[in-house]
């Protein structure tokens, strides 16, 4: 069965469109590594002061996420991360969830 890895953002209020921008410009390179399935950027409900995103990558089995967090092609995908001038469209840290999928449907 497989992986799902997602990292939730609380992104500024205003802020949306950079954000989505620097997924869009970022070197990805998720194609290259064994066990990757599938990658979406997903845009949520709007708070008081931020709206919700949260990446979601498929991947073959935990092992195969795993290998990507300690690969070459993760440096790269996250080389320029925390290093923008300004203010940051995230508000704190991204929240990691990964979740090992026990039942599936199509």
């Amino acid at each position: 069965m497989s992986y799902i890895a997602m990292n939730r953002f609380k992104i500024r209020e205003g802020a949306e469109a950079e954000f989505e921008n620097i997924w869009k410009s970022r070197e990805g390179r998720l194609k290259e590594m064994q066990g990757f399935q599938e990658f979406r950027l997903l845009k949520g409900p709007e708070g008081e002061d931020h709206t919700l995103y949260s990446s979601h990558v498929i991947w073959d089995s935990k092992d195969d996420f795993e290998a990507w967090t300690k690969s070459q092609q993760f440096r790269d995908a996250h080389k320029n991360a925390g290093k923008r001038k300004g203010v940051s469209p995230i508000m704190g840290h991204p929240q990691f969830e990964g979740f090992e999928t026990v039942l599936s449907e199509s």
